[in-house]
């Protein structure tokens, strides 16, 4: 069996099982590469080949032969049915296209789907300012699963960072802890300090601020360092895990 493959739908869930109803464990974007484990006619089983996740998507929606030549670098991005005919149709961050048409303002990547220029980058663009990533995200809606403007998690958050930069890192928190070597013992945070606790994580703005997908407040939000970690410690029991750093 051919075994790599490229979704084409505008993003999809992963769900742990062949059922609508079973839970969500994670999301696939438009352009991300795949390979099929197993498939029937209504479900695929698939592995994410840039962080081996594995889950059910609905068999649909993909193809075998692409090269992305450029990334979605907004939130969101409105497809158009032609330049400046806007349908409601979106793309999220990280989503990687292959244009094949382009004028000065808008490129094709699909028959009668175009994006504006000024939402994307070309396909090797880096990005080492992670807030202008994770800012992004403000206020978007926390999702279990999530991983994009409709709704995102807090490891999701985090690994989209790396996505978008084309550097591995793990889609959960506890593999995500293990993958993050350094444990840093500190009293002091600084920009770019992660913290780890059992299943959730949070990304230091500088020494004083975090950002995080907060399930108790249902969205991405700013707080304070030593609020959060007394909020988590006396709401949910938990003490930080594990200090590292992202790398950027």
């Amino acid at each position: 069996m051919q075994n790599n493959y490229f979704f084409r739908g505008q993003f999809s869930n992963i769900y742990k099982k062949s059922n609508k109803f079973s839970e969500v464990t994670s999301q696939i974007l438009y352009g991300e590469k795949f390979k099929i484990l197993s498939k029937n006619n209504k479900w695929i089983k698939i592995k994410t080949l840039f962080d081996n996740y594995v889950g059910y998507i609905k068999n649909k929606k993909y193809t075998d032969t692409y090269k992305a030549t450029h990334k979605v670098y907004s939130l969101k991005a409105n497809i158009f049915k032609k330049p400046n005919n806007k349908t409601k149709n979106l793309l999220p961050f990280g989503s990687k296209i292959s244009v094949i048409n382009e004028n000065k303002k808008f490129v094709k990547f699909e028959k009668n789907k175009w994006l504006k220029k000024s939402t994307i980058k070309k396909i090797n663009h880096k990005e080492k300012n992670f807030l202008k990533i994770l800012k992004l995200f403000l206020n978007t809606k926390y999702i279990w699963g999530g991983k994009t403007y409709k709704g995102i998690d807090c490891s999701a958050l985090l690994q989209l960072f790396y996505y978008y930069n084309n550097s591995f890192y793990p889609r959960d928190t506890k593999d995500q802890i293990k993958y993050s070597k350094r444990n840093l013992i500190k009293r002091k945070f600084k920009k770019g300090d992660v913290i780890f606790w059992k299943g959730h994580v949070a990304i230091c703005l500088n020494s004083k601020q975090l950002i995080h997908a907060y399930g108790p407040e249902k969205k991405v939000i700013i707080m304070q360092i030593k609020k959060t970690i007394n909020r988590i410690q006396e709401t949910a029991k938990l003490k930080v895990k594990k200090i590292s750093r992202i790398k950027y």
